[in-house]
């Protein structure tokens, strides 16, 4: 069961991808997880996306594809794997298909966990994050014990510059106008499911259970 998570910058999927990796005993692999394995154990294609990563650019397309290829190609993911947070763009997309191909695979569901910006922005900018140890708070979700103070080290909690409102419909501009044409690319392709990410995340993860059909 090879399955991409789709969905715009807090809409959850990440959450959800864990979730389905523990539920079918299947990887859960993020790129940011990919660069920093491949960077700390001095692997060829880790030193190569180093050098990028350190002047402060993007790591090119075909370099991603190379290390998102070389994890899926490993043996825990015989049996399948949940992709968070790629591909971001079509070439992306169409590289992976192409070298899935080689390897006799395909996508066998892109899930899209679909939230209005509008409920984004609320849920963005009400996370709290604590300057001490990193923990993170949601002042309607999971609100601290005492407001603006970690219940763990008793340090301030802020709202990180990511989180401001502003920062976030940048964000979201951004995803709208490189990421949501991958929901056309892969509804041409048969393998698209939408599922409602406004309701409670248990929801939302017996939703995409539904559709995995187990």
């Amino acid at each position: 069961m090879k399955i991409i998570m789709l969905g715009a910058p807090g809409a959850g999927k990440g959450t959800q991808a864990k979730k389905i990796a523990e539920k079918y005993q299947i990887p859960h692999i993020s790129t940011g997880d990919i660069f920093r394995a491949n960077i700390k154990n001095g692997t060829e294609l880790g030193k190569k996306a180093k050098t990028y990563m350190d002047q402060g650019l993007l790591v090119p397309d075909e370099l991603v594809v190379d290390l998102v290829v070389d994890r899926v190609a490993q043996d825990d993911c015989e049996n399948g794997y949940v992709l968070d947070g790629f591909p971001r763009t079509i070439p992306q997309a169409e590289s992976l298909d192409a070298a899935l191909a080689k390897m006799g695979q395909k996508v066998d569901y892109a899930i899209d966990v679909d939230v209005p910006d509008e409920n984004i922005v609320n849920r963005m900018s009400g996370r709290r994050a604590c300057v001490g140890c990193g923990a993170t708070y949601h002042i309607k979700y999971n609100p601290p014990k005492t407001e603006d103070v970690c219940d763990i080290c008793g340090e301030k909690l802020i709202l990180r510059d990511d989180d401001k409102p502003e920062t976030v419909l940048k964000r979201l501009t951004v995803y709208h106008d490189q990421t949501q044409p991958l929901i056309d690319y892969y509804t041409k392709s048969g393998v698209l499911k939408q599922v409602d990410g406004t309701v409670d995340m248990e929801d939302v993860f017996q939703a995409i259970v539904k559709i995995l059909g187990a």
